[in-house]
């Protein structure tokens, strides 16, 4: 099935699984059309979207919280900023709770991701995912459809940091080591400095550092949404 992304546009793509998906949260996601990748990046809606996991294994660590909010235009709407904690199957690996400081028992009275996923596919429809390094929120959420709807998840995606590693190519400049990190690349911006490691503070944090690079883009031409995906 992977090849699918290289015979077929997304939008191909949604239609394939809308045709063949009973009626489920995800089926409603599908419903909704992408948006069109030539409009103007400033007329599309994006979800600035982070998880914190179990580990980086996509296939069997887990989702634990969801942070996400909405991007219209130039701004970052922190009315519609939600954070959800999502109960694992098990205990949490040490090595993980250091990083993102959830505990057994905040994740022990969590909601279930059949319970979370509802309330995020209804926020992303009709928009782009938004995320620093994308591929893990993208990976995440598209093996915890699999596992909950029986289908995979298909949209538009923006990440921060592809676009971050085309300035630096644009501008002839080597990457050293840390320079993607988020917060080093929101320094290279002055954005303030926010703690790591929280879903919904990295959801803010790369939705913020995402209007300071499209308001930075040396072109004349303001760009589509084509211009500032990784996935379409």
């Amino acid at each position: 099935m992977s090849i699918w992304k290289y015979l077929f546009n997304i939008e191909e793509r949604r239609n394939w699984w809308l045709r063949k998906m009973p009626d489920c949260p995800l089926r409603d996601y599908y419903e909704v059309p992408f948006p069109m990748l030539d409009t103007d990046w400033r007329q599309v809606d994006y979800l600035a979207l982070d998880f914190e996991t179990t580990g980086l294994d996509e296939e069997k660590d887990e989702i634990l919280s969801l942070g996400y909010t909405t991007i219209r235009g130039h701004t970052l709407n922190l009315g519609d900023a939600t954070h959800i904690l999502a109960k694992p199957s098990g205990a949490l690996p040490e090595a993980s709770v250091i990083v993102h400081g959830i505990m057994d028992d905040q994740a022990a009275s969590a909601q279930s991701l059949e319970e979370a996923l509802p309330d995020l596919l209804y926020s992303l429809a009709g928009k782009a995912m938004l995320a620093h390094h994308a591929a893990i929120e993208y990976h995440f959420l598209s093996n915890a459809c699999k596992r909950v709807y029986g289908y995979p998840f298909v949209g538009p995606v923006v990440d921060t940091l592809a676009l971050e590693v085309r300035v630096f190519r644009n501008s002839n400049r080597s990457i050293r080591s840390g320079d993607l990190r988020l917060a080093a690349a929101r320094d290279r911006y002055n954005l303030p400095r926010y703690p790591a490691h929280n879903a919904l503070t990295d959801a803010l944090a790369a939705g913020e550092l995402f209007l300071a690079q499209v308001a930075h883009r040396r072109s004349k031409r303001s760009p589509t949404l084509r211009d500032v995906t990784v996935v379409s």
